[in-house]
């Protein structure tokens, strides 16, 4: 852990590793937790405002996704990684927290966003 701009205490990742796949990215926290992320669950919860807009309810459902790949990982300085994805998509900027919160979320997040796809009739084929 590490202390943040605001005195807040932050989790850190010690290691973030792209499978050789591409399909997914694995996080090593210093709380000694590992993560693995999907690279369509990355895609669709971009912090982009490309997704995400730009406020509250603004979120764009993002479907045909399932094949889509991480083409690369780039540092921005010290608190986050912008992913490239295989699809063109590259102005999110994923923090530590928010990589952390994708995590913790998993499960909620991903039953919302197959319930829209449903919903919407949308697929998660291209």
């Amino acid at each position: 852990m590490h202390k943040g701009n605001e005195g807040v205490t932050a989790l850190w990742p010690l290691e973030l590793r792209l499978a050789k796949s591409r399909d997914h990215l694995t996080v090593m926290w210093d709380d000694g937790r590992s993560d693995r992320l999907d690279a369509e669950y990355l895609r669709v919860e971009s912090p982009s405002a490309e997704v995400q807009g730009h406020g509250p309810g603004e979120k764009k459902l993002v479907a045909g996704k399932r094949q889509v790949r991480v083409e690369a990982v780039e540092p921005v300085g010290n608190y986050a990684v912008k992913l490239v994805f295989d699809d063109g998509h590259s102005s999110g900027i994923f923090t530590w927290n928010y990589l952390r919160t994708l995590a913790d979320d998993h499960g909620e997040r991903w039953a919302r966003y197959l319930a829209e796809l449903e919903a919407t009739g949308s697929r998660r084929d291209p």
